[in-house]
Formats: structure tokens, C-alpha cells, sequence
């Protein structure tokens, strides 16, 4: 796999620099001290209540112990997921760019507390800089001092490996990233039995995003109680929010988790532009749901969305001013959902490709009473029916949209 070009890289990568900057900012420390305790490693994670980041917001623990309590009487397998392609998510490429050996690290704690030998680093081939990034970085690992220690550690080699995904949205299901690793087409499948079960090639396999991983040292380093103290309200440790849309100052801030969304938009993206009023925001990116100006004081966890019937997802905060048309922005959306079937499940594949014909119908002034019943119907029907969130978050948007801004519906109605 030849990625690695010198027009990808800052040219802090080419002469080697980042490797020492990451080390003179204490990498490798939390290494050593997991290396001597690997049983204290889960502990602290659990104790620091981490949750996944790549939009679940899954203990994190859980999935840990599922696969530490596997037999090990065969390889088992970590992923780290990096096929971020989620619209309005940027949060992971950044981690990798900018900091590859802080996940690498990460990764390798995780592999240690659950008793992995094989991580595979799993990565979306369109994010060239991330991915020439990490292939370096991990070249600079295989066969370094810090490898040679998580492998006695672990009591066997510890294998590092990149893999770059398929490229397809729905590459970045877990278990469609295992068909994929398998060198099969990234289709998602049936659960039970999950991952923890029966992953990789059969074997246990532990599946995080990319920037809950990122988190690890950390909380190795310092301390469940530091990591929690990081937060605001119920929430713990920090997080990073990809905020775009109709804002000043567009990009990626790691805040407390539980900031709220006046602060993340007004306080650090700097408002709207032309100073306009808000409409409203496509939260956790736009397979979830929307937010409005009534909810502009909600903190931005999983906890506190939750309460108000909405999703944190990936932390991605799309922001729509007064003027845009709701649903001609859902309609793009869904449009782009519709294209990212895999069209294993029939229902899913018809189902969306359905959606989005009939919203196109709407928006162009030519939907009907009737198509919006329809659409009623399908969001009634379609939520379960296939195996992974695809067709789910088609409807949790579409649904959302109906609740808070039906009136726009039907002024776009023939």
C-alpha cells in the first residue's frame, strides 16, 4: 500500500518532529504504567465512565469486559474505527493528523486490558493526510521499544496494522468494518452474536471510534476523577464538537463535555453570519435530529439530549439561519442516505430511496397531501427493519423535522 506521499504531510512529519513533541508532552507514560498493570487499565476507564464517541454513546467498559472475558485460546482482535464519513463530521481526521500517536496509544492500552493481539487500525481511504499520517506514525512504532513492551505485557506479539476501509458511508458500521477486514464487501450483519463474540475471522473483537480511543492515556495518566472533573454537570471529560453552517468561525473544539449550544455557538463560533437569527441545528450530525432556538441553553451530552428526545452522535453541530428552507436541507440529506444503501436490506434500500423521492416531490412544489401521508407511514413502518442505523436515522431526521417545523411542510405542498 503505497499512501505515503511528502505532499500529504506538514513538514514537521517529514523531519520526524511530531514523534518527539508527542513524547516531550508525556506519550508514552500512560503506556508504561498500563504495561506494569494491565487489569488497572479497564478499571480506570470504568471508573471514569468513558463513553463511545463515535455516536453511541456506549459504556465503554461494557464492551471491554465482554471481550477481556472471552476465551483466549485464539487471536483477539481490536479495531479502531476511523471511517468517519458522517456529513459535518470532522473531528477524527483531525485526531489522526494531529496527533496519530496519541490514538496509537490508546489503541494499544485498550488492546492491553482486554487482551488483544491484533489491532487494526481501520481508516476511510478519502482522508489522505489522516491516513499518510498514521502510516507513518505506526511505522515508527513496529519494532520500537514501546511495541516490545505492550507485547511482554500482553504475554504474546502485539501486531499493528492499517487497513483503509471500503469508503462507503455504511463502511463505518462496526460489523460492516469487520466483513471489510475480512476482505469481503462491507455489508453489515445480523446481531447477535456481536462483535465481542464473534468478530474478525470469528474471533473476540473490541470495535471503538477513533476518538474515544484518544481518550485512553489520559485517563491512564491522570485518573478517572480527573478525567470526570473535566466535564460540566453529570458528564465527564472533554469532547470534540465539529461545528459548521451558518457560523463565523467554522471548525473543531474540544470543550467540556455538557457545554451548552448558546456557547458553542455564540461564545466560540463567534454567531451567526450577517447576524442572523437561528433556526436550527442538525445535531450529532444529520442522521439524528434537530435542535431550535428553545433549546439553545440544552449542555450538549448523551444524557441531556436524551431527555429532550435528541442524539449527541458524532458531536456535530450543523448550524441553519433564519432564510433556509428546512426541507430542502432535509431532502439533501436524505438524498445522501438514500446513496449510501448498501441495499442489503431491501427495506432500507426501497425505504430511503422512497423518502427522498417523495421530499424532492415536495420541495419542488410538487408533493401532495398524500405523499406526505405516505412518508407518515414509512417512518411508522421502516424503524428496525434493517441491520444497521441506516434507514433509522432517515426516519429520526424526518420525524424531527416534522415535529418542529411541519408548517414549512406544508406551505411546499402542490
Amino acid at each position: 500500500m503505497e499512501i505515503l506521499n511528502a505532499n500529504l504531510l506538514h513538514p514537521r512529519w517529514r523531519v520526524g518532529e511530531h514523534l518527539q513533541r508527542w513524547r516531550d508532552a508525556g506519550g508514552g507514560e500512560a503506556l508504561a504504567i498500563g504495561a506494569g498493570n494491565p487489569a488497572a487499565i479497564l478499571a480506570a476507564v470504568k471508573e471514569a465512565d468513558l463513553r463511545g464517541l463515535g455516536g453511541s454513546g456506549f459504556p465503554v467498559w461494557r464492551k471491554w469486559e465482554a471481550v477481556a472475558h472471552a476465551p483466549a485460546d485464539k487471536d483477539k482482535y481490536l479495531v479502531c474505527n476511523g471511517n468517519e464519513d458522517e456529513p459535518g463530521t470532522y473531528k477524527d481526521r483531525l485526531l489522526l493528523e494531529e496527533t496519530p500517536h496519541q490514538v496509537i496509544e490508546g489503541a494499544v492500552l485498550a488492546a492491553l486490558a482486554v487482551g488483544a493481539n491484533r489491532v487494526v487500525f481501520y481508516v476511510n481511504p478519502d482522508l489522505k493526510r489522516s491516513l499518510a499520517a498514521l502510516d507513518l506514525a505506526l511505522a515508527q512504532w513496529q519494532g520500537s521499544a514501546m511495541q516490545e513492551q505492550a507485547s511482554a505485557a500482553l504475554g504474546r506479539p502485539m501486531a499493528l496494522e492499517l487497513v483503509p476501509s471500503s469508503g462507503h458511508y455504511i463502511g463505518g458500521e462496526e460489523t460492516a468494518a469487520l466483513e471489510w477486514i475480512e476482505g469481503k464487501f462491507p455489508f453489515p450483519r445480523g446481531k447477535p452474536p456481536y462483535p465481542a463474540e464473534y468478530g474478525v475471522h470469528g474471533c473476540p473483537t473490541l470495535v471503538n471510534n477513533v476518538e474515544t480511543l484518544a481518550n485512553v492515556p489520559a485517563i491512564v495518566r491522570h485518573g478517572a476523577e480527573w478525567f470526570r472533573a473535566q466535564g460540566t454537570g453529570g458528564a465527564g471529560g472533554t469532547k470534540l464538537y465539529s461545528l459548521s453552517g451558518d457560523v463565523l468561525h467554522p471548525g473543531v473544539y474540544e470543550l467540556p463535555m455538557g457545554t451548552t449550544l448558546r456557547d458553542m455557538i455564540f461564545v466560540h463560533g463567534g454567531g451567526l453570519l450577517s447576524g442572523k437569527p437561528i433556526k436550527a441545528v442538525f445535531t450529532g450530525g444529520p442522521s439524528n435530529t434537530l435542535l431550535t432556538p428553545d433549546d439553545l441553553d440544552v449542555a450538549l451530552d448523551f444524557d441531556s439530549l436524551r431527555e429532550r428526545g435528541a442524539a449527541l452522535g458524532t458531536g456535530a453541530m450543523i448550524v441553519v439561519s433564519e432564510g433556509t428552507g428546512i426541507v430542502k436541507r432535509v431532502a439533501e440529506y436524505v438524498r445522501f442516505f438514500a446513496h449510501s444503501s448498501c441495499g442489503q436490506c431491501p427495506s432500507c434500500k426501497t425505504g430511503t430511496a422512497t423518502i427522498s423521492r417523495l421530499l424532492d416531490r415536495i420541495d419542488t412544489g410538487q408533493g401532495t397531501a398524500a405523499d406526505m401521508a405516505t412518508l407518515e407511514t414509512l417512518c411508522a413502518m421502516l424503524p428496525g427493519s434493517g441491520r444497521c442505523h441506516l434507514v433509522n436515522g432517515v426516519v429520526q431526521l424526518l420525524e424531527s423535522s416534522f415535529r418542529h417545523f411541519r408548517q414549512e411542510y406544508r406551505q411546499a405542498l402542490k
